[in-house]
């Protein structure tokens, strides 16, 4: 009932449109019952008696019926039609902007494959509800009570008989609706583990190559194909099990209204018109009864796919504006500061005690072990992650004051890891300004030192990019992700690894071009290479979640400690070795 609600709640303003076909499915389903009841009138009133005075009259009212109910049964599809792609439209669309909203912990807890079968499958099994399944249950339900109304009236005694097997027909339906919806939860969950595999498989179809592991890859799918096949198979046969157990007793009507309706008709009890009124409405309970099975599959389908939608409707993001979040319309300077932040996740501690603080237009270095946090201590001042304890501070404000939009208008970010949309290199650098002139795109571009390689483009900035970037070097992505983050001219610049596909030539290029922005910028560099931060005007050495060093490049040379052990490293210098001027 609840999950009804739910739909019920969010058909919005197409709900008008869904009572008004529901009213017109009651009605053409009560009007089953007229050409019978006139079919009684004519072997009553016309052929026995031999009176032809209503003949023309009674055919030519049947007709009308029959024209008037398909009329409003074809007015009442396209209302339901209309109803159901609507609904379905708006839940997709409020789907969307719900996962538009979640944070990261939400996408590593929850898998593309299966995102993806909730926004597609699912969300057609609602809309087929609304369409179709509540429809048929209505017409069974509006047939079979006008039915049994119109036979009690015409003798009561046989109603009796034949309403005496329908009991049997709900106790079976309603063992049978226990066992099947466990099973389509089940089922419903092997599609999605289908679609996940199949969804990483096209994902990382070039890992799957340079290993040669297609043949692993079709077992693995084959292995979840079949499992989703005989998940189905075995719904299948549970529903063969009890469907012609409901056909029988379903079918039992018609033996019973022969024998008793023959019986009273012999004892005078019945005319021959009232034999024919329940042989034509017989159907009218015996079908209704006989859709059980199929509609309770599909209903317990449609409770199942709910439940799966209503698990993304309601999950609450961790990372949300905080009740009186502002914005403050007016671009930061990006003074940045960190306050004795720690940040716990599943218990483990990935930031621990983390204070530092960066005056406008000044550039942090970060550089540490893998694991060492550095990813995550930028990524609190966005707000994808925020802290268990302490403050991240923006222009002197804390970062969760500010509203999510306001926040990361005006911060930039570059990752070692670059996603660029199927789209043209114009659109992905104007990501962030999609009204961008092209000249500036061609500016930002060849601050990234994209602009060489992107005019010798089949279509230069018109080409079209293969999805994820496929066709573009590791350095080419990395670029034009720079020139991405330029674009919105941040207030501050985030750069996660952005050069580590880069040529050397070409990283000197790059860190010429953001001393020379022209517009104030504060940078945050993480970096695996020294040479990418050794002019930043304040370094952070991270291990294990900790600042083990801090300082500038000369500073921290000195100290002879681990970040002096990485430069020699690098540098292929002995550690005792003196510095140069």
């Amino acid at each position: 009932m609840f999950r009804i609600k739910w739909l019920w709640k969010y058909m919005g303003e197409k709900r008008g449109l869904f009572v008004v076909a529901m009213v017109l499915s009651a009605v053409t389903s009560a009007m089953l019952i007229i050409n019978p009841m006139l079919s009684q009138k004519l072997i009553d009133d016309v052929i026995t008696p031999q009176n032809t005075e209503l003949l023309l009259p009674i055919l030519g009212l049947m007709l009308a019926v029959q024209v008037a109910r398909l009329t409003m049964r074809y007015v009442m599809i396209i209302l339901l039609e209309k109803s159901s792609q609507c609904t379905f439209n708006g839940l997709r669309r409020k789907m969307y902007d719900v996962l538009q909203n979640e944070d990261a912990r939400y996408y590593h807890r929850i898998r593309t494959g299966d995102l993806m079968t909730r926004m597609t499958n699912d969300l057609d099994l609602v809309r087929y509800a609304i369409a179709w399944i509540s429809y048929c249950t209505l017409d069974s339900v509006v047939i079979f009570v006008a039915a049994l109304i119109y036979l009690g009236s015409v003798n009561l005694e046989l109603m009796l008989c034949l309403a005496a097997i329908t009991p049997l027909i709900l106790i079976i339906t309603r063992f049978f609706s226990k066992i099947i919806h466990p099973m389509f939860v089940t089922l419903r969950q092997k599609l999605s583990r289908l679609n996940i595999v199949a969804q990483e498989n096209i994902e990382g179809n070039r890992v799957v190559k340079a290993f040669a592991r297609e043949e692993y890859e079709n077992q693995k799918f084959e292995e979840k194909n079949e499992d989703y096949r005989q998940m189905n198979l075995k719904t299948t046969y549970v529903g063969v099990k009890f469907w012609p157990l409901i056909d029988l007793l379903s079918q039992s009507m018609t033996v019973t209204m022969l024998l008793v309706g023959g019986i009273f008709m012999i004892q005078g009890k019945l005319s021959a018109g009232d034999i024919l009124a329940f042989s034509s409405l017989t159907w009218a309970l015996s079908n209704p009864l006989r859709n059980l099975g199929m509609l309770i599959n599909d209903i317990q389908r449609f409770f199942t796919s709910c439940q799966m939608i209503m698990e993304v409707f309601y999950a609450q993001p961790s990372i949300a504006d905080r009740y009186q979040a502002k914005d403050p319309g007016k671009r930061p300077e990006g003074d940045i500061e960190f306050r004795d932040v720690s940040l716990k996740i599943n218990n483990s501690v990935i930031l621990d005690h983390i204070s530092f603080h960066i005056k406008p237009g000044q550039t942090l270095g970060i550089i540490g072990t893998t694991g060492s946090g550095k990813t995550t201590l930028a990524s609190m001042l966005n707000r994808v992650n925020d802290p268990t304890s302490g403050e991240v501070l923006l222009d002197g404000e804390n970062v969760q004051n500010y509203t999510l939009q306001a926040l990361r208008r005006y911060i930039g970010v570059a990752m070692q890891e670059v996603f660029l949309f199927s789209d043209t290199v114009d659109a992905n650098i104007a990501y962030g300004r999609p009204d961008m002139p092209l000249e500036d795109v061609q500016d930002f571009a060849r601050r990234a030192g994209a602009d060489s390689f992107v005019r010798k483009m089949q279509d230069g900035y018109d080409t079209l990019i293969g999805e994820r970037g496929v066709g573009l070097s590791g350095g080419q992505k990395q670029r034009l992700a720079l020139a991405r983050a330029l674009a919105i001219r941040p207030a501050v610049l985030i750069l996660d690894d952005t050069t580590s596909a880069v040529d050397m030539e070409t990283e000197k290029y790059l860190q010429e071009q953001l001393r020379q922005l022209d517009f104030p910028c504060t940078k945050i560099i993480i970096a695996q290479r020294i040479s990418s931060i050794e002019d930043a005007d304040l370094i952070l050495v991270l291990d294990e979640g900790k600042i083990i060093e801090r300082g500038t490049h000369r500073e921290l040379l000195q100290n002879h400690g681990f970040y002096r052990h990485i430069w020699a490293i690098q540098n292929s210098k002995e550690e005792g070795e003196e510095l140069g001027a």
